[in-house]
This record gives C-alpha cells, structure tokens and sequence, in this order.
C-alpha cells in the first residue's frame, strides 16, 4: 500500500515537471531572427518603394517559400503525427503511460471473482442461515479468505448477537473502506482525462503564436495558405490530448459503474448476514420448528 502512493505521488510529480519542461526551455531558447531580406529603398529601374506601390515579396530561402515549408511539415499518419509533437511528446507520453497503467490495474482489480468470490459467498451464507457456525468459526472462515466481501462480513460478524441496527451499522462502515479501495486510483484516470486536454490546448496557443511569429518575420502575412497551414501544424497537440482524454474518460465511466454494481450486490449480500446472525435473526431462528427426518420404512425382503 505505501509502495503504491509512493509510485503514485512520483508519477503525478514527473507529469507535472515534465509539462513544465515542455513548456519554460522554449521561451527562453527562443530569440529574435533577422528578416529574411529588407526592402530596398531604391535601385535603378525598379522604382522606389514609396507612395501606393507595393513591395516586393522576399525572396523564397533556399528555394522554397514558408508556406511550402510548412505545408511539406504537415503529419499524413499517426507516426507523423507523433514526430511532429515535438518537446510535446514527453506530457503526452506519461500520460499514455500512467492511464494506461491504473486502467489495466483497476481491471484486475475490479473483477469479480477477485471482490465477490461465488463459491466462498455461497457456502458461507448457507452455513449462516442454516445455523452451522458460530461467531469463531464464521470470524475465521472471513479472515482466511481475505476478499472485500469477506473483509464486510467481518465486521458484521464481530457485532454476532447485537442488534440488527448495530450489525448493520458495522456492516456499513466496513463497506465504506471497501468502497474507498475500489475506487482507489480512479481519480487518477479522471484527471488524465482532463488534463490532457488541456495540455493539447496549450500546445495548440503555444504553436500558433510560434506560426504568427514566423510569418510576421518573413512578411508572409498576407498569405493564407501559410496562415492555414501554421494553424493546421499547431492544432496537432489539441487531436493528441483528445486521443488520450477520450479513452481515459471512457475507461473511467467503465470503472466506476463496476464499483457501483459491486457495491450494490455487496449490499444486497450484506443484508441477508445481518438478517442472520443479529439478535432478532438468532431468536426468529431458535423459535423456528425444526423439521426432522422421517426414518425410511424397512424394505421387505422378498421371500
């Protein structure tokens, strides 16, 4: 238990820096770039640069203009896609990493068979109802089998003999720690699914005002393929952060209606070991006429 918070504080601790990370080391890398060119005031039979004239655009670098840059650098496939994220990559990486961990732990975790095992439930309540333990026995049969649902009908079982509103009421305060294990680590998968989203939309302002800034240096801003295909590029980290929030969300609405169902089949399990070992369920049963066995008549032998 300890070992596990611990890996859990960690992990919420490198997502947090590296989101930082991802984000302080570039603005302050970032410094100002010379304009590619600078208009001319003057040459001989080109005109000045003054008056309704409009000025030249600059020249393409290295033969090829900033919008074709950009459209050549949009991602055609999810492996591009995970290219072009850049310093992105390293958020939306651990948090890939850690939804998809506590999903795959609350899904072994979360069975059945694991919370509610059908045969010990089974034998334990008949052997209840049908008066075959004592407090000892049925205290013992609870530790050693260890599930959530046995850990319940322990405390239920520590109150033998006391009323059905003190049973119930220890029966419910087990519950409650039960319940707390269930849901335990599913506050993680919840603010994944709504962090990431956030991170994509901080990536996306962060790319469009790199795109506006480069644009206003070329003096392409004119240009709404190079506008459209900067947007484009920069819209990148917002799909990514929903491709992560998306099943995050989804895995954490799964799990929590399994929670609520096991809880209510605990429940429902609960009431008939507080209907049998309370007071009122002891004495209904002690007055209860018992049937007995009538003896087999003897079988005559043939002569």
């Amino acid at each position: 238990m300890e070992c596990s918070a611990i890996f859990r504080k960690l992990a919420l601790s490198l997502f947090v820096l590296a989101v930082v990370f991802a984000v302080i080391p570039p603005a302050l890398a970032q410094q100002p770039t010379p304009a590619d060119s600078t208009p001319s005031v003057s040459e001989p039979g080109l005109g000045s640069l003054s008056g309704d004239e409009t000025p030249t655009p600059p020249p393409p670098v290295g033969g090829e203009t900033l919008a074709q840059r950009l459209l050549n650098s949009l991602p055609e496939n999810l492996l591009q896609i995970v290219q072009s994220l850049n310093y992105w990559l390293i958020p939306f990486g651990i948090a890939t990493f850690l939804a998809l961990w506590f999903t795959t732990e609350r899904l072994v975790v979360l069975r059945r068979g694991r919370v509610i095992p059908g045969p010990f439930v089974q034998r334990f309540i008949k052997l209840i109802e049908d008066g075959e333990l004592d407090r000892d026995e049925a205290m013992q049969i609870c530790e050693e089998n260890g599930s959530p649902v046995a850990s319940v009908f322990a405390h239920g079982v520590r109150k033998w003999g006391k009323s059905s509103v003190e049973v119930e009421q220890a029966i419910i305060d087990g519950g409650e720690r039960q319940v707390g294990a269930l849901r335990k680590n599913l506050r993680v998968i919840n603010g994944i699914a709504t962090i990431t989203p956030l991170i994509g939309l901080l990536g996306t302002v962060w790319g469009m005002l790199e795109s506006f800034n480069h644009i206003a240096e070329a003096g392409a801003s004119g240009n709404t393929g190079t506008l459209a295909a900067g947007i484009a590029l920069a819209l990148v980290t917002t799909a990514a952060g929903l491709m992560i929030a998306i099943p995050s969300l989804i895995a954490y609405m799964y799990l929590s209606g399994r929670v609520d169902a096991l809880v209510m089949e605990m429940d429902d399990l609960a009431q008939r070991v507080v209907h049998s070992i309370s007071a009122e369920g002891l004495e209904e049963r002690a007055t209860r006429p018992r049937t007995v066995p009538k003896p087999e008549a003897p079988q005559k032998k043939a002569v």
